[in-house]
């Protein structure tokens, strides 16, 4: 397997239904060869199908290319939450992306 990408809800209540959390990963052998650039695209086209309006991210600071690809494809960075999660044990800082759709929705 090369990779794979997901949408995931970022709440159940009604007011949020077209905002949607993406995750995208590539397994090590495969990246720098444009597979997150193509599985992201292809996030974004399937959420306007799907009248997605808003898409966020939570990224790593340090995971440098996941955030510029995100940038290329339209995300902008909104926020950074601090020790919002745990990774082996240590606490992990993430930056916040969003990118609203100009084809869905607003």
């Amino acid at each position: 397997m090369i990779g794979w990408a997901a949408l995931t809800p970022v709440s159940g209540r009604c007011v949020y239904a077209g905002v949607a959390e993406v995750s995208v990963y590539v397994d090590e052998k495969f990246r720098g060869k444009d597979y997150g650039t193509m599985l992201l695209d292809a996030l974004i086209q399937e959420s306007e199908k799907n009248n997605l309006w808003t898409l966020q991210a939570g990224i790593f600071p340090e995971n440098v290319s996941s955030i510029r690809i995100h940038e290329e494809l339209g995300f902008r960075e909104v926020g950074y939450r601090e020790k919002i999660g745990q990774l082996k044990g240590v606490w992990r800082n993430t930056v916040l992306l969003e990118r609203r759709s100009s084809k869905v929705g607003l």
